[in-house]
């Protein structure tokens, strides 16, 4: 056969090839589409080949398992050996010997925690280390309003707030604050914790700044922590070194696209007792154009005439912070917790925060206690004069007469911190952890004597809690909390006994030390 046999034989095959192509439905349109396409494009048309042949070439490839087929084949009896042998890792760390010896000795109270508590062992104490700051808890007209609202709503909910958990008593209550407070609106969660750790992450996202106190609370750390903002940490009430902080971020910001920029502090704060300068936060953060969030867990219910917190303390109109949130669960002896603000931020929360979407209302019951409380605030400000009177009085007990310790609360915070004077801590050299037993020996001796005190208690710096890479963790100290269910002169007696603890465990300290250097 010669070449031109071939060639015509060829053409044959491609005119018998065009002509079966043809038949085909659709052909004219994919010809049209590749001639086209060829002319405008020629590297769409190679890629879309390409394209044409890995899908091929995927169809027609054989099935894969990505089991390994070397397996290991175990017996029963080999299986259960490896069961029994098997050590699950802990939940938690295992105890020091510091929270063995604490756990060993904690007392535990039997019935209402008033401000004499019976112990498990029979002794009746009296109860320093609780919240009752009123003593609502005995308050009989409190009681009953909570057995009405209790019989008339049931235990709780049992659905979040946006779902069929609202009721006409959390209604009622949120206007009780924003009233009390002076703000436009208010919303009510059902747990004091998880307020604000979930008020920070509904505003500030990833990318936005946030620059915060280093000495604020556990809850507020993780609220930024789930924010995944931008931190900047700034010296505890160091004005001067958050307009620095501010003017910093302002200028690397200048350039940038905009973002949101909070500032958040603590009204009362409760590692270290004492008080923010509300007036000049304020300042720098409109000189500055953040927003400011104030958490007034601890000073809500305590400062100023009616208990209003730091805004009515410090004579500062409560618009002028973007958001306050406290808790209904300490001083009000309720539960839950509120953040208050403008109309568009309560209504923002509704829909974002975390803890108001996704968790169970707050029972009726707590809820009608918080308003109750609120009401007698304001109707009976002599209440809040009565709890002044008792805390000046332990502090004339205290601060002024012992050689060992020092208030660093503010004065009319009723939780007392009393931490060991700097002097004494260098003259013996003592580490955070030596005061942490000493302090635990005083708590016991206070006991001893029928007088119940805490310790300060904060989460390790390995939980993100104590920031030691910002340079700053809380001092161990006591923990005394004062209440107007005592008589000034049961509360002095107490302070006699808790200086005289301190002296005791000290005295001995020294002298322990004295032998070891002899």
């Amino acid at each position: 056969m010669d070449l031109e046999e071939v060639q015509a034989h060829l053409r044959r095959l491609y005119a018998d090839a065009t002509t079966h192509f043809q038949k085909m439905p659709g052909s004219a349109i994919l010809l049209r589409y590749i001639r086209s396409s060829y002319q405008n494009d020629p590297v769409r048309s190679a890629f879309e080949l390409l394209l044409f042949l890995f899908v091929i070439r995927y169809l027609l490839s054989s099935k894969y398992s990505t089991k390994k087929e070397n397996k290991v084949r175990l017996t029963e009896d080999e299986i259960d050996e490896l069961v029994d042998e098997w050590t699950p890792e802990p939940l938690v760390a295992p105890q020091t010997p510091f929270e063995e010896n604490v756990n060993e000795k904690s007392p535990v109270i039997v019935g209402p925690t008033g401000p004499r508590s019976k112990l498990s062992n029979g002794k009746t104490v009296t109860n320093l280390a609780s919240f009752n700051f009123y003593n609502f808890i005995g308050n009989e007209a409190l009681k009953e309003k909570a057995i009405q609202t209790l019989r008339t709503y049931g235990v709780g909910p049992c659905g979040p707030p946006g779902f069929y958990g609202t009721m006409d008593v959390h209604m009622k209550t949120e206007a009780d604050i924003a009233s009390h407070l002076g703000t436009p609106a208010c919303i009510v969660y059902a747990q004091a914790f998880s307020t604000i750790s979930s008020v920070i992450p509904a505003f500030s996202k990833r990318g936005d700044v946030i620059v915060v106190d280093k000495a604020v609370n556990y809850a507020i750390r993780k609220g930024i922590q789930l924010s995944r903002s931008t931190i900047r940490w700034y010296e505890h009430n160091n004005m001067e070194d958050l307009q620095r902080v501010l003017a910093k971020i302002t200028k690397e910001q200048a350039s940038k696209p905009l973002t949101r920029r909070f500032i958040i502090t603590e009204g009362l704060f409760e590692n270290v007792g004492d008080c923010v300068d509300l007036p000049k936060v304020i300042e720098l953060k409109l000189k500055y154009k953040f927003r400011l969030i104030l958490d007034e867990t601890w000073s809500y219910g305590v400062l100023g005439r009616t208990g209003r917190g730091v805004t009515e303390q410090q004579n500062v109109d409560a618009t002028e912070v973007d958001m306050i949130t406290g808790s209904l669960a300490g001083p009000l002896c309720a539960g839950g917790g509120f953040c208050a603000g403008s109309e568009e931020v309560v209504e923002h929360q509704r829909i974002s925060a975390a803890a108001y979407t996704f968790s169970a209302a707050l029972p009726a019951m707590l809820s009608t206690t918080a308003s109750e409380t609120i009401n007698l605030l304001q109707e009976n400000p002599e209440i809040l004069t009565q709890l002044r009177d008792n805390v000046k009085a332990m502090r004339g007990q205290l601060d002024p007469r012992s050689d060992w310790v020092k208030c660093s609360s503010a004065v009319d915070n009723p939780i007392m911190l009393l931490v060991l004077k700097p002097e004494h801590i260098t003259a013996r050299n003592l580490s955070p952890a030596d005061q942490e037993w000493i302090f635990q020996d005083v708590v016991d001796e206070c006991l001893a004597n029928n007088v119940l005190i805490t310790r300060l208690k904060t989460m390790p710096a390995a939980l993100g809690v104590a920031p030691k890479d910002q340079g700053w963790q809380p001092q161990p100290a006591l923990k005394v909390c004062i209440t107007t269910g005592l008589s000034k002169k049961e509360t002095e007696k107490a302070g006699v006994v808790i200086r005289h603890a301190i002296t005791k465990i000290m005295t001995r300290k020294n002298n322990r030390l004295s032998q070891t250097s002899t």
